[in-house]
């Protein structure tokens, strides 16, 4: 980008920013002449994705601040206008917006709201952080349009975004995503209010209590056995960490509810953006965990759990029984959970018919196989949780005969109710701690129970290889990356041979023995590629749609022989091991 260029974008942004600690950081980058800085702020617009804006927090318009975050929402304000025709004439959009602990979260939502306010649409705003989910319930619940969150979940602490949500509380998909994206790009004039002004026309509106009650309360009624919580939830112990995000108050209020007694992390417990005691805020990290296992330890819990900081996220650790707490996946807590809400509706003589569960392409086979165990269905959808919400959506209008009662992704989501539309660290908490306490009740653990499904579905492992690619290369870099698997796919992978390679991009499956041969895919665009091992074994490869990183996921299963469990993971930790290696070299490591 030539420094003529970066000089008229920086000056046109100092004008348009109102923030002046944003446009204070450009001014300073243009007196020190950082060309480099300058150079990677400006080179783009950060872009409104799919799913909203993610990025580093700061001055430019290549990050998050307070300008890039008004523009996006004019363009979401003028797209429902459109939308809502009816609606917009009498004056009656309205939407929501909650936000979690990130840096300039409260400034990032207040400037959100006060510019939907300025086009007229109603907003109710949060008092103070609070989780993903309950923006969500609290969409549906109020009517809403539309609505946002200001977060960049579980990013590390220079990160903040903006997830936009559509009325049925489900985040945006095809084709408002991409109608929106026009509408944000489209935007010369941001119309706004100040604050006073649109809480006197009522366009503005304060929320707290009223929407949290009925969402403890939702939560609450979602679980299968009150009287064994009733009369054991004080022999259960909980040692809980909201990883300085936005789950303490609903966590702590319906677990103690109950009667559970909840320890919380103190170091971790208030908010913080800076995340001062984890690298990661993120369950999916093992490092994430560490200070609530070492609490676990000391107090002697049944069961470690941590949200990220939008309390979206949900991660376990279980007593190994020797002294020690082992990591559950999410693949392994999305089995366990499964087969919690199969078995207790079958026990209670509730589970539907045509009764299903969700996951996506790249989650672990081993949920279908406790489906069909419950004589129940898996389907599948793209990675995202929107895509699961989208499929009950269909379910609940009757555009797809099954009765979905899970949902559930790899990255550590999960939704157990369907009065939201996205995953819930929550109601996956409250969950997990009556399914603790049932299990215990029948004299087991929850690695245990796992254990368990395991002879029911085999032993099946996951693998996951992410790396990352900042900077105005990066994009050009994954890009070529996916292309090279698209022209010159491998024949094997681990030594395996890969029997068909399915393109998400290209709608389309071919098979690598047989060129002639071609199967369409049933599913949306993505740019996703999998590849199908002799063995079972599927690899799939995709770029983040929120990070500037490449993930490859691998997942695996042995069959339990003669040579029992052990065997088993044995047989699996080889065939990962081998994978691994080719995976890597496939991304220059």
């Amino acid at each position: 980008m030539e420094r003529e260029n970066i000089v008229k974008a920086a000056n046109d942004y100092i004008v348009k920013e109102k923030n002046v600690a944003f446009s204070a950081e450009v001014e300073k980058l243009l007196k020190d002449e950082d060309w480099k800085e300058l150079e990677d702020r400006f080179y783009r617009t950060l872009e409104f994705g799919t799913g909203g804006l993610r990025g580093i927090i700061g001055g430019g318009f290549n990050r998050m601040n307070t300008f890039v975050v008004k523009s996006a929402t004019q363009g979401l304000a003028d797209y429902i206008a459109k939308a809502f025709p009816e609606k917009a004439s009498k004056g009656a959009l309205s939407a929501a917006i909650a936000y979690d602990s990130r840096h300039y979260s409260p400034e990032f939502a207040e400037a959100a709201a006060l510019v939907f306010a300025g086009n007229g649409v109603k907003t109710y705003l949060f008092s103070s952080l609070r989780p993903t989910p309950e923006l969500s319930f609290a969409i549906r619940h109020l009517g809403c349009e539309t609505g946002v969150v200001v977060t960049a979940s579980h990013n590390p602490k220079q990160y903040n975004g903006y997830k936009a949500y559509w009325n049925d509380g489900a985040q945006v998909i095809p084709p408002h995503d991409e109608n929106i994206i026009k509408e944000v790009n489209a935007v010369t004039a941001i119309k706004e209010l100040d604050k006073e002004t649109a809480t006197d026309r009522g366009l503005l509106k304060v929320i707290d209590k009223e929407i949290d009650e009925l969402y403890q309360a939702m939560v609450r009624s979602k679980l299968f056995r009150p009287d064994l919580i009733k009369a054991g939830a004080g022999d259960v112990k909980i040692v809980y960490t909201p990883l300085h995000g936005a789950g303490a108050m609903h966590v702590e209020t319906v677990l103690s509810g109950l009667g559970l007694k909840v320890i919380t992390v103190p170091e971790q417990r208030e908010g913080n953006g800076d995340f001062p005691t984890v690298k990661f805020p993120n369950p999916e990290k093992a490092t994430a965990m560490e200070m609530a296992i070492e609490l676990g330890k000391a107090q002697n819990a049944d069961v470690v759990m941590a949200t990220d900081p939008d309390a979206d996220r949900f991660g376990v650790a279980a007593p190994d029984g020797a002294g020690g707490f082992t990591l559950i996946t999410g693949n392994q807590m999305g089995a366990l959970l499964a087969d919690y809400i199969f078995l207790s509706l079958k026990e209670q003589g509730k589970l539907p018919k045509n009764a299903a569960m969700v996951n996506t392409i790249v989650t672990t086979g081993m949920h279908k196989k406790i489906a069909e165990s419950y004589g129940a269905t898996c389907l599948q959808c793209l990675t995202g949780f929107k895509w699961i919400a989208d499929l009950m959506h269909k379910a609940e209008i009757g555009a797809i005969p099954y009765a979905i009662v899970f949902g559930t992704e790899e990255s550590y989501g999960y939704l157990v109710e369907n009065e939201i539309r996205d995953k819930d660290g929550v109601s996956a908490a409250a969950m997990t701690a009556e399914m603790t306490l049932y299990w215990r009740s029948q004299g087991k653990s929850l690695l245990d129970r796992l254990n368990e499904l395991y002879h029911i579905a085999g032993y099946w492992e996951e693998l996951s290889i992410e790396k990352y690619f900042e900077g105005i290369e990066g994009p050009g870099v994954m890009k070529g990356i996916m292309e090279s698997f698209r022209k010159d796919p491998p024949k094997t992978l681990g030594g395996v041979v890969i029997e068909k390679i399915t393109d998400f991009g290209a709608s389309v499956t071919l098979f690598p023995g047989d060129p002639s041969k071609k199967e369409t895919v049933d599913l949306p665009k993505s740019d996703v590629i999998q590849f199908f091992l002799q063995d079972g074994t599927i690899v799939s490869a995709r770029p983040s749609g929120t990070e500037p990183k490449i993930k490859f996921y691998a997942t695996c299963c042995a069959p339990l022989t003669d040579s029992g469990l052990l065997g088993a993971k044995m047989e699996v930790s080889r065939k990962l091991a081998a994978i691994k290696l080719d995976l890597k070299k496939a991304i220059g490591e």
